[in-house]
């Protein structure tokens, strides 16, 4: 099996269920698939981090709004792995609640991934709503 499959079968999976799980109040797993080593950076569609610290912040922020998530698919557009670094570019659609109240939207999303001790980990995140 290739790299980029090895890699997309992982965004397939664990990557999705962490973005799931912290559309449903839960950042663990996405904690889990993000480098805490700088550089760390989230440009995101609400909030913003420039340091691993900050995107901790963030986490904590989406879970305490999010919940009841009822829908979540990420669309992939494109990605590609070269040795420890790899990217995706893709849509997410979401239905879900934030702060109580019921909603849905669609983000472009690209975010950036190193291979840090056998594993994916998510470095930078960029989103913005598709209006």
């Amino acid at each position: 099996m290739s790299e980029r499959t090895d890699f997309l079968r992982w965004v397939e999976t664990e990557l999705r269920d962490a973005e799931l799980a912290i559309h449903n109040g839960d950042a663990d797993p996405r904690r889990a698939i993000w480098s805490t080593r700088d550089p760390v950076t989230v440009f995101g569609a609400w909030l913003t981090a420039t340091t691993a610290a900050d995107a901790e912040i963030v986490f904590r922020r989406l879970e305490e709004n999010f919940s009841d998530c009822t829908s979540y698919k990420f669309e992939l557009v494109s990605a590609d792995v070269d040795h420890d670094l790899a990217y995706t570019i893709g849509y997410e659609h979401t239905s879900t609640t934030w702060q109580a109240e019921s909603t849905s939207y669609t983000l472009r999303v690209t975010q950036l991934y190193r291979r840090e001790n056998g594993s994916w980990k998510v470095f930078h995140r960029h989103a913005d709503r598709m209006d």
